[in-house]
């Protein structure tokens, strides 16, 4: 083991300072982190309206009427319903800021580049890949625009800061949001309508070949992990694609099981749920118990940990995904991206040697983890399952957990050095 984490700090550690240092990539991740109070709110009100306990939805009801839900769809109107609004300006804001040039007009330019990709019909997380490349690329554009003293307009002297700083970006803004115009147009020419959800087609596409077999539990929880790495909801981004498969599957299942023949379709939606995101994607509940089992001395991670725990219960990660943080972490990639894969391949193998029914009942997916298991298939196995997997998952982040301490505990005793 100790073997094991020399070379992990060997060689990850340098890998993770250069990431940690490209600009582009730390633009995104803070741009994630920025909107993380909006994503825990958005989260709080989606569990407002979808707590799976049925005494809970009739109090509701019978306290507030059929109204009731407004509070927690408003929340979410305002917060996961304009994620890829707030990621873009975010983008750009902060490469204007790490290139110190004018950060709000920065973000201005990209959520306009945004939009005239047609951002209207993508404002939530399914527009987040065109927000990232919009955010970027337009920054980019600008500011290398923004260098060139020949497109800049000085002002007099007795001109207000504000006029003379909109009037120094007039030029290259203009030719930006020009060089952007020309994708619609091309666009239009080839017969593309709406390029977010041409985009959203493409990426879809090569998913297209899976099916329910050993191969789905491998690219499936793989997809949706590299993505979440990435700082995108994978959950969200493949759910298109996802409910394809995933409607038929159930359907067929219950069909199935109801003349007592074989579920033919083993990795489903419910199946997900309850065997392999427990605590949110990547299984972080396992991540969030081994740094309070082994790193309960670092106070950075205990803090983060303990006020994700009672979210994860209820399978929201946000709070650990962007606040620990994992997005753009290389020392969690390992365990974050295919721990899930291991997971997933577990219960895959106990479904299919018959140990544990076929996922068959549709799950909310913040359904604490184990009961899921148990409602999912309508048996107690399917909740033994969860219980081995959450166990498993703790004993997959446990080694770079200890990494991850080491590391906040040498920072401590050099910042405590150098007072």
């Amino acid at each position: 083991m100790n073997t094991f984490l020399e070379i992990m700090e060997r060689r990850l550690v340098p890998v993770a300072t250069k990431i940690g240092q490209q600009r582009h990539l730390v633009a995104i991740r803070d741009a994630f982190v920025a909107s993380m109070p909006l994503m825990i709110l958005g989260s709080l009100g989606t569990l407002i309206n979808t707590l799976p306990i049925q005494a809970y939805q009739d109090f509701m009801k019978k306290m507030f009427g059929d109204k009731w839900l407004a509070f927690g769809t408003g929340l979410n109107n305002g917060t996961f319903n304009i994620l890829s609004l707030l990621t873009v300006f975010a983008i750009g804001y902060n490469l204007g800021k790490a290139y110190g040039k004018d950060q709000l007009m920065t973000g201005i330019v990209a959520v306009s580049s945004f939009f005239i990709f047609g951002g209207a019909t993508g404002l939530a997380s399914k527009g987040l890949f065109v927000a990232l490349l919009c955010g970027i690329v337009s920054s980019e554009i600008f500011i290398k625009l923004l260098n060139n003293k020949r497109l800049v307009l000085k002002m007099p002297d007795g001109v207000p800061p504000a006029v003379g700083t909109a009037f120094v970006a007039l030029f290259p803004s203009m030719i930006t949001l020009a060089i952007f115009g020309i994708v619609p147009l091309i666009c239009a020419f080839a017969g593309i309508q709406d390029i977010v959800l041409a985009f959203y087609e493409v990426i879809q596409k090569p998913f297209m070949g899976l099916s329910n077999n050993i191969g789905a539990a491998i690219i499936i929880p793989f997809s949706i992990q590299i993505l979440w790495f990435f700082g995108l909801h994978g959950g969200n981004v493949l759910a298109p694609f996802m409910e394809t498969i995933n409607a038929p599957a159930i359907e067929a299942n219950i069909s199935a099981l109801a003349k007592g023949e074989t579920a033919p379709y083993l990795i489903n939606k419910p199946f997900m749920t309850a065997f392999v995101h427990l605590g949110g994607s990547g299984a972080t509940i396992g991540l969030i118990i081994a740094i309070l089992v082994l790193a309960r001395q670092v106070k950075s991670l205990r803090t983060v940990s303990g006020l994700s725990a009672p979210a994860a219960v209820f399978n929201i990660n946000e709070p650990m995904i962007f606040g620990l943080p994992i997005v753009l972490n290389p020392i969690l990639l390992v365990p974050f991206v295919f721990g899930p894969v291991i997971l997933c391949v577990v219960a895959y193998l106990a479904t299919l040697t018959g140990l544990v029914p076929a996922a068959t009942f549709v799950v909310p997916w913040n359904i604490p983890p184990i009961i899921g298991g148990v409602l999912a298939t309508q048996s107690w196995t399917g909740g033994v399952l969860a219980a081995f997997n959450l166990a498993l998952s703790f004993i997959i982040y446990l080694p770079f957990v200890k990494i991850i301490a080491m590391q906040e505990i040498a920072k401590e005793k050099a910042a405590k050095e150098i007072e």
